[in-house]
């Protein structure tokens, strides 16, 4: 998942995905393995917040944010859409 974010630290994306877990919206699975193992997933809860974020996202290309990112699926992952040209 770091890999897929530019930018962000091992500690930040550990205290998002903390914050996300206490909020209900992410669900860790821990692996007892060596070496140790974390699954995250999406739960029903934060996938029911889909049509707020594809609201905010219409809301984003009509006023003038074309660079938005693209609409989540269902299973929570990223339709990929070329961005719009500059």
């Amino acid at each position: 998942m770091r890999r897929a974010i530019p930018g962000v630290t091992q500690h930040m994306l550990t205290l998002q995905l903390r914050d996300l877990e206490a909020d209900g919206l992410v669900k860790r699975t821990i692996f007892p393995e060596i070496p140790p193992r974390v699954e995250y997933e999406i739960t029903p809860s934060a996938l029911a917040l889909r049509p707020v974020f594809e609201e905010l996202f219409k809301w984003s290309q009509e006023h003038g944010f074309p660079n938005a990112r693209p609409k989540m699926s269902s299973t929570g992952k990223q339709n990929r859409q070329p961005s719009p040209p500059r």
